[in-house]
């Protein structure tokens, strides 16, 4: 229709900017009528960007607030709460939850109840004869048939109540819903059919299979004599039945959810228990044994709902987009951030514990169960030891002491003779490989290499050395390049408790210049980077050649390290959160970019490459500000403004992907996690000492 100024389709992710934008540029206010189901990704997730992309009010009317959400849905809905400027909901159960549960600001949230047209209250009679029941006893339930309504409920309780009055009529109007009919077709509906015909109720129950125009709804339920709505489960926050039925003035009978509860308090209908046909037929006996009873139900009823006709109602949703629209304040684009410290979680290592045993730390976990089936990998282990490390060098944890012994203890364990070492080892401690790739074994020099200049004592000082010196021979045949900058970072911390070792200074020179030579060969002036290609862990280069410039001051590795990073982060940022590149397809010079899956190794690439730039160069406040925008991804500052940190499991998902976050918790994206964490800590302090 001409109205429709714009569709989104609800699995095309770029509809939903598009969408921001024609609203930036078209509209006043923006409503987002909120239900799961209906927007795409997990839990509806993309519709988290469009509001983020929004530089006009945000009136937000949830219609379904769940009590006991999942990981996504719970963080959906409060990323929601934070930038809605006003939020209306149904009923007050549904603001307790959000303030409760979702921590909402309770001021933004207004409570208009669900509206239905003006009822014709006065002329029950005639509408009975319209449909040609004027001498029955009309009772009805409508809307989307699934299991979800127990409509079999009903129907169990109606053999009892029809011996004693058998004039009565039960009609069940609605189309199955449009999920059940995708997954069982109409197995429901037959299931029911089959039960009338089993009670014998074939004279006294009728189907009426279509979607009514609202005048015949209506008309339907001015005729009628008792609405039912026998769900059988409490957590129905809002029901536009129910709300359609009490507006009619039918005497309700219902089980007793939270909408219900709610809306049929003092006398305004009755509650019978969940999946209870007796209670149900028991309640039915008494209101038609009573007719003054129920009369006064039906007006009760009607008058409750005459303040939550659509005409006031309306009104309400007018009065609030106003005040969303007054108090709006254009929000800032790019904010400049200090670290703040009360963002940041407490530092707590109960995942970290949960993944490893005496052999180490695992590779990989289901959701938060470590998962057995994977085994060890000496990436995990050497970069649990450097954040074991860390933590202990900060906190003097006794905790983080043990756990360095087995992270250290596995390192031993999977070096080889000629001082390379092994990666995977199996659950029951088979070798996996004969030797492990140049980036798994950079990322154990970079741990031992801090080792060597924090050690705790000097059995760890004196095993790191042998391990760290069996190792040398190796350092000089590395090609990759990010085994070599992993390995830079390593020589930097070994250079800062040896700072005389000339042979260790040159080898870290002729490293360097791998990666400034690589840089100089495949770099131009449309593309300042050391490969042809944007792939993983992409800030550790730029981050080992300031390293490599602190000690050597070679004003060459500072250029390329400022330039590479230039480069970098004309990619990554976006406005105020960095994108990262999604290993989908990475981003290849001269084509499209990948968007997901976005990696927490990459975020922590980013975070320690700040890091190394804010404390060898100038600007020093804004690489701070650039290296705690980079930590926040991790905290729900990303594409979907979704947190990849669990505050319950203490543990990091996977990944950012297209549908969502991985909510599987690995060794990887928790030490990620873990030390961008640090790093963040660690950098708070040194601001202070500038």
């Amino acid at each position: 229709p001409d109205i429709v100024k714009y569709s989104i389709r609800e699995s095309h992710q770029n509809d939903y900017l598009k969408a921001a934008d024609f609203i930036n540029y078209s509209a006043d206010i923006c409503i987002l009528q909120h239900e799961f189901g209906i927007f795409g990704g997990n839990s509806g997730v993309y519709i988290l960007p469009l509001i983020n992309r929004l530089k006009v009010p945000l009136l937000v009317t949830f219609h379904t607030v769940l009590k006991e959400p999942t990981f996504s849905e719970k963080a959906i809905i409060s990323e929601i709460g934070k930038k809605a400027d006003k939020i209306a909901v149904m009923s007050k159960m549904a603001v307790s939850f959000l303030v409760e549960i979702y921590q909402i600001q309770r001021k933004k949230i207004t409570i208009i109840r669900h509206g239905f047209p003006e009822f014709d209250y006065e002329n029950h009679s005639s509408y009975k004869q319209k449909f040609h029941l004027e001498d029955k006893i009309t009772l009805m339930t409508f809307g989307l048939l699934s299991r979800g309504k127990g409509i079999e409920t009903a129907i169990r309780a109606l053999p009892r109540v029809v011996e004693k009055f058998p004039n009565i009529v039960y009609l069940i109007i609605g189309k199955t819903h449009p999920g059940v009919i995708k997954a069982s077709g109409e197995e429901y509906r037959h299931f029911l059919k089959r039960l009338v015909q089993k009670n014998k109720l074939g004279k006294h129950v009728v189907f009426i299979d279509s979607f009514l125009e609202e005048a015949d709804l209506c008309a339907y339920l001015s005729a009628t004599d008792i609405y039912i709505t026998p769900y059988p489960s409490e957590a129905q926050i809002t029901s536009g039945t129910l709300s359609y039925a009490t507006g009619a003035g039918a005497a309700v009978v219902s089980t007793p959810y939270w909408h219900a509860t709610e809306l049929l308090d003092k006398g305004r209908g009755i509650l019978f228990p969940f999946k209870d046909p007796e209670g149900l037929a028991l309640e039915l006996l008494q209101l038609l044994e009573n007719p003054a009873k129920m009369k006064t139900i039906r007006n009760r009823a009607f008058a409750y709902g005459q303040k939550f006709t659509w005409p006031l109602q309306g009104e309400k949703y007018l009065k609030t987009a106003e005040l969303a629209i007054k108090g709006y304040h254009t929000p800032k684009i790019y904010k400049e951030k200090t670290i703040d410290l009360a963002l940041l979680p407490l530092l707590n290592l109960s995942h970290i514990k949960r993944l490893t045993d005496t052999t180490g730390m695992l590779q990989h976990a289901r959701y938060n169960i470590p998962d057995f089936r994977h085994g060890y990998c000496l990436d995990d282990n050497s970069r649990a030891l450097l954040a074991m490390n860390m933590v202990y060098d900060r906190q003097k944890e006794p905790e983080a002491i043990s756990l360095m012994s087995t992270y250290l203890s596995y390192i031993n364990y999977m070096q080889n003779p000629d001082g390379s070492f092994r990666n995977f080892l199996s659950y029951d401690h088979k070798y996996l490989d004969k030797k492990s790739s140049e980036d798994a074994f950079g990322r154990t020099i970079w741990a031992l290499g801090f080792l060597l200049a924090h050690s705790p004592n000097d059995a760890f000082f004196q095993i790191a050395s042998q391990l760290f010196n069996s190792s040398i021979n190796i350092f000089q045949q590395l090609k990759s390049l990010r085994g070599i900058a992993n390995t830079l970072l390593g020589i930097s911390y070994y250079l800062n408790r040896f700072p005389w070792d000339e042979g260790m200074v040159n080898i870290m020179s002729e490293l360097s210049d791998k990666l400034t030579n690589a840089y100089e060969k495949k770099s131009g002036h449309d593309w300042q980077w050391f490969e042809p290609i944007l792939t993983y862990d992409n800030g550790l280069l730029p981050a080992s050649l300031f390293c490599t410039y602190e000690k050597i001051e070679n004003e060459n590795y500072l250029k390329i390290a400022k330039e590479s990073m230039t480069f970098l982060e004309s990619i990554i940022f976006k406005g105020d959160h960095i994108a990262l590149i999604g290993n989908n397809g990475w981003y290849r010079k001269g084509e499209k970019r990948a968007r997901f899956s976005q990696q927490p190794i990459d975020a922590m690439a980013m975070v320690l490459m700040y890091e190394k730039a804010y404390l060898v160069a100038e600007n020093k406040k804004d690489y701070l500000h650039k290296m705690f925008t980079s930590y926040m991804w991790f905290l729900g500052e990303n594409d979907l403004r979704l947190p990849l940190y669990d505050y319950e499991t203490k543990g990091c998902c996977d990944g950012l992907e297209k549908e969502g976050v991985n909510r599987n918790q690995g060794a990887e994206s928790t030490l990620a996690y873990l030390l961008s964490h640090l790093i963040v800590l660690e950098a708070f302090e040194k601001e202070k000492t500038f």
